[in-house]
């Protein structure tokens, strides 16, 4: 790109010089004819003021100091040289000039300036004055030659202007290049910078749109595969634990296994579901579809079975006056599902799943009695775990909560205690 806009400047300082420099070529060229023709006539004027009227009857003339180059004469009437120098006989110049009238032409390889002396209204003479056109030519050559020389030192000029002005465009599109070299290796925190250049800030910035459309992109798509791994991890080991336990237990009820699995299989469907929209970035409000106490109890069937197994108890403790009150189900349950979960991998004790109604909103308060030993700061950053798993289920609890228009925070360390605030449904 550099050679291009390098050779597109010469090419247009070129034809600018050449625009330029060839009238004003002609122009010197005219100008310094017309110079010499004046200075031969204004010479020839200076000579014809001393020619007396006596000249017809022979009186001599005396002619201004020689000029340092060119002739000067003066011709009588009879056409012929009568003092200075110049052609023997009148030539065509002189001639016209005895007529009456200034003549500048050029005769051969000279100028010629022929000025017509007139005495009582009659010509007596002509005072020719010519010079050779050879040195007229050198000074336009001289001319031409500082003309050429302008020209080149403009070109000059144009070829490191064009070279500055060719790095500093090509610079910033070399850098985007660079930038989404980067990106298509892999490294999606690359960003273009800008330059101050308009339309190549525009470029930069619509790229860096891109790049970042396609980071949140790419980031929710592993978001997805994290957080359906954390949360089907659950419910599939729970329902496979269900079935296990009907078939090997002498005397089970089938449907009764049957109809847990499937709960477990429609809570398995709305956690596939849920996880799709928080993908899908569709975080508008959730609809209040179930009641606050029979989604507690269902929470408490789900993870009775996990806890007991390990020795451990889950205990619902409900607000009368809060049980009957709606809430969004679907998005409720799966953050209950994370903190119970939380609980089960990192607390110890009891896990008490305390209901309450605090006016503007509802409070679930998850806690066991283990003590947190994480930087309250760092808990709800992806990545932030103190025991086995990938520390995801916190964060994916927070976005679930906020997608339900919820909050949910830690107001406890010693026990461990998370509280999520609901919007009250009426």
């Amino acid at each position: 790109m550099r050679q291009r806009v390098v050779r597109v400047a010469l090419v247009a300082a070129l034809v600018a010089l050449l625009l330029l420099a060839v009238p004003l070529a002609v122009v010197i060229r005219a100008s310094f004819f017309a110079d010499e023709r004046g200075e031969l006539e204004r010479t020839a004027m200076a000579a014809a003021v001393r020619v007396s009227p006596d000249f017809a009857t022979g009186d001599p003339v005396e002619l201004p100091s020689k000029r340092s180059e060119g002739r000067l004469g003066v011709y009588g009437a009879e056409l012929r040289l009568r003092t200075g120098t110049g052609p023997a006989t009148a030539d065509a110049a002189t001639r016209q000039a005895l007529k009456g009238s200034v003549v500048q032409r050029r005769s051969g390889s000279e100028l010629v300036a022929a000025v017509p002396v007139s005495s009582n209204e009659r010509v007596i003479g002509v005072v020719r004055a010519s010079t050779g056109t050879a040195g007229v030519w050198g000074r336009i050559v001289l001319a031409w030659t500082a003309l050429l020389g302008a020209a080149l030192v403009a070109l000059g000029a144009a070829v490191l202007v064009a070279r500055r002005q060719a790095r500093a465009l090509s610079s910033p599109l070399e850098s985007l290049s660079r930038a989404s070299q980067t990106v298509a290796d892999g490294d999606l925190t690359a960003r273009a910078a800008l330059c101050g250049i308009p339309e190549i800030d525009s470029v930069a910035r619509t790229h860096n749109t891109m790049v970042r459309r396609l980071a949140s992109l790419l980031q929710r798509e592993r978001h997805f595969t994290a957080n359906a791994s954390h949360q089907l991890r659950t419910p599939l080991t729970g329902l496979q634990l269900g079935l296990e336990t009907a078939l090997e237990t002498p005397g089970a009820d089938p449907h009764a296994a049957l109809r847990e699995a499937l709960e477990q299989s429609g809570h398995l469907r709305h956690t596939i579901d849920e996880v799709l929209r928080l993908a899908r970035a569709e975080t508008g409000p959730a609809p209040a579809d179930e009641a606050a106490g029979d989604l507690l109890e269902r929470a408490e069937r789900r993870w009775h079975g996990p806890l007991a197994k390990n020795g451990r108890r889950i205990d619902l403790v409900l607000d009368p006056s809060a049980a009957e009150l709606p809430v969004p189900g679907r998005r409720t349950d799966q953050v209950l599902d994370v903190l119970l979960d939380n609980a089960h991998q990192h607390g110890r004790g009891t896990v008490t799943v305390t209901l309450r109604d605090i006016g503007a909103a509802l409070a679930i308060d998850v806690a066991d009695e283990g003590t947190l030993a994480l930087d309250p700061k760092s808990l709800f950053g992806r990545g932030a775990t103190t025991g086995p798993g990938e520390g995801i289920g916190l964060s994916l609890a927070v976005d679930l909560a906020r997608a339900a228009g919820a909050r949910l925070s830690l107001t406890g360390t010693a026990p461990t205690r998370f509280t999520l605030l609901l919007p009250r449904g009426e």
